[in-house]
């Protein structure tokens, strides 16, 4: 059953919801603490975008995973990704998180050190695509190019989304919340000033679709990136300059409110 709210109440009720839980507590058990723990842009960003690919799952099993790959970088991500070499492989081949290997994790370090040593970093990756398409369709597609000119191998690319075949793109979504939106909540960072916090489009998963469809935010049944298109259209007529932070609104309710069960 849909809400019967009109925008205004939407608006209303998304935004104390966004209150409510975009407090700093929420780190507490979510993988935005791993980028946390780091006071080095570069560090920030590894650890952000490793958190990301691998948040799926419940959280503590993403966040047991995480910290072992930690461990395994000597708690040092930006040094040990630009220093990786052959001799490295033994610490990660034996890495396990779901179906992303110990493989697929030394071929995505591999691609982090020619994104660093080679094309700029990450900002620069995903600033370049962002300023080709004015969009962060552009921004997604960047990225994953990199990945590509890697020859980064098929089972590996199964875990950097390819926005161009559909993909909700949902964690690449929710690493650039980190890295874009204000650090105002103690939660997201504001690293990057060259992309806006208008132009981010929400990391849509299966509890922000829920509460979405059910108060009437989205219709299209699928969530693939014309479901995010859709979403992120309508909070933006509810706030046009910070269309994502009613993510924190939507995941609460779905996660800890069971809304629209």
């Amino acid at each position: 059953m849909k809400s019967s709210l009109d925008k205004y109440q939407l608006k209303e009720f998304l935004e104390e919801k966004y209150k409510q839980y975009a407090v700093p507590s929420f780190i507490n058990d979510d993988p935005s603490q791993f980028p946390h723990r780091f006071s080095k842009k570069e560090d920030i960003e590894i650890a952000g975008i490793l958190a990301a690919t691998i948040s799926w799952g419940n959280r503590k099993m993403i966040v047991g995973s995480m910290d072992r790959l930690m461990q395994k970088m000597g708690d040092s991500p930006y040094e040990f990704v630009v220093n990786y070499s052959k001799r490295d492989d033994h610490l990660l081949d034996k890495f396990v998180h779901r179906t992303f290997n110990g493989a697929d994790c030394i071929h995505y370090i591999k691609s982090l050190k020619h994104i660093y040593t080679q094309a700029g970093g990450l900002q620069k990756v995903f600033s370049d695509g962002y300023q080709s398409e004015q969009n962060i369709k552009g921004a997604i597609k960047e990225f994953r190019k990199q990945f590509v000119d890697c020859e980064t191998p098929a089972h590996t690319l199964v875990h950097v989304a390819n926005v161009e075949k559909g993909s909700a793109c949902k964690r690449i979504n929710m690493f650039l919340r980190w890295m874009v939106r204000p650090s105002s909540e103690g939660i997201d960072f504001g690293l990057w000033n060259n992309i806006p916090a208008s132009a981010l489009m929400m990391p849509l998963d299966t509890h922000s679709g829920r509460v979405s469809r059910a108060l009437g935010l989205l219709n299209r049944k699928q969530s693939d990136w014309k479901a995010v298109e859709e979403l992120t259209s309508f909070l933006r007529e509810l706030d046009p300059n910070d269309p994502v932070k009613f993510d924190y609104a939507l995941f609460g309710l779905g996660v800890y409110e069971k809304f629209g069960q």
